[in-house]
């Protein structure tokens, strides 16, 4: 063992009158702890939310949306074919929107109604995936009333159930004597789906296209717009533009999820850079113990550090003597905090312990996910803030002079 390290250690855990100090030790160690647990289980949360929250998104509204510079899209059969070979593409959908008018049992509520092709639907949304009643492809009924899957949310408002029958009205129409008729059209509830944010469970509905088409007067080959899948949603950009290349550029026009979700996620983002700075006090705070602990260590140990220069002990090593005791209680304060934020950030994500109100925010529970950058961060900077802490202490003991504090014993 080192000569510093030992006479650190002998310090760390004094006895007898400097008892005091050591528990000091133990208090900044605790507050080193705290600080880190609080971190990692916060960023944790943070991270969780904006993660859930993107891939409920993204399971509901494409990757990279392609539209023409009108209304609607023309021969979208071959635009589709063309945008599916592009690299880093994984699943093309064409499909119809807009808004419209749902009348049910429980009377009339605006919705965003889209058309869809449920076979190509099930390589871009996770609209299958989260049906809680009936199937994605119950959408394509060849007799009888075409059909149309709610959320959860918006069915129970609706007070309807699968194989009741809903009105459409939409804003389509025909002018006669009497004025402008709105276009109506009868639909069967063939199936509900919650995806776990309340806004599209309780505001949307799908339809297959050839109904939507035919409920806003479209021709048959016509649509808004392509929905498109890629492989890396961070490459959604780039992706992005190597369609509108390969469809030939203008009047074509790409937009990917990054730049239609811009403000959000940068809102995301600077709150949770404000979290880590905020807690970030906590772990600045237990640095101003170690600080106190050290130099109320070097007041005691004036006598000790005098006579172990007077042996020989040079003046970097009586500095390292007290770097490093700021360096344990940073290093074991740290290992505390993981010991502790790490374990209660999985049973929160294990067993869901604390559960949101769904129609104040887009999920029920409070959601958790850890990342490597994040625990390494709140590493680097714990044990950076405790080292700095650990200066000025060591460098007013080196600077005792042997002779001034012997000179009264």
């Amino acid at each position: 063992m080192r000569f510093e390290f030992f006479v650190a250690l002998r310090y760390l855990f004094a006895k007898r009158k400097e008892a005091f100090i050591s528990v000091i030790s133990m208090f900044s160690i605790l507050g080193v702890g705290l600080g880190v647990a609080a971190l990692i289980i916060v960023l944790a949360v943070m991270s969780g939310f904006t993660t859930d929250l993107r891939d409920k998104m993204l399971g509901y509204s494409s990757h990279v949306m392609v539209f023409d510079a009108g209304i609607t899209m023309h021969d979208y059969h071959e635009k589709a074919a063309i945008a599916a070979k592009v690299p880093g593409v994984t699943g093309v959908m064409p499909f119809v929107y807009s808004e419209a008018m749902l009348r049910g049992n429980g009377g009339y509520k605006g919705v965003v109604l889209r058309g869809i092709d449920p076979q190509k639907a099930k390589k871009v949304l996770n609209l299958e995936r989260d049906m809680v009643a009936g199937q994605l492809s119950d959408l394509v009924r060849p007799e009888g009333l075409p059909g149309i899957i709610l959320g959860k949310e918006l069915a129970d408002r609706m007070g309807v159930i699968v194989g009741d029958t809903v009105s459409l009205m939409s804003p389509t129409g025909r002018m006669s004597a009497a004025g402008f008729t709105p276009s109506v059209k009868i639909f069967k509830v063939v199936g509900m789906f919650r995806s776990g944010m309340f806004e599209y469970d309780s505001s949307l509905a799908y339809v297959d296209i050839p109904a939507a088409q035919n409920l806003w007067g479209f021709q048959q080959d016509l649509v808004t717009g392509l929905d498109i899948r890629v492989n890396d949603v961070y490459a959604a950009d780039d992706i992005a533009q190597a369609v509108l290349g390969a469809l030939g550029g203008y009047p074509h026009r790409v937009r990917n999820w990054m730049e239609m979700n811009a403000n959000l996620f940068a809102a995301l983002k600077l709150e949770k850079t404000a979290m880590f700075v905020i807690l970030l006090l906590i772990v600045l705070v237990a640095s101003f113990s170690i600080v106190t602990a050290l130099v109320m260590l070097v007041m005691e140990k004036t006598k000790d550090i005098a006579i172990l220069m007077s042996m020989g002990c040079t003046r970097s090593s009586i500095r390292r003597i007290f770097m490093v005791q700021g360096a344990i209680i940073g290093i074991t304060g740290t290992l505390l905090g993981f010991l502790v934020g790490v374990p209660v950030s999985l049973l929160l994500k294990k067993y869901q312990f604390i559960k949101l109100p769904p129609d104040v925010y887009p999920m029920d529970h409070l959601p958790i996910r850890l990342e490597a950058s994040d625990l390494a961060l709140v590493g680097i900077v714990a044990l950076v803030i405790c080292f700095v802490a650990t200066i000025y202490p060591a460098r007013q003991a080196a600077s005792l002079k042997p002779a001034d504090a012997l000179r009264h014993e």
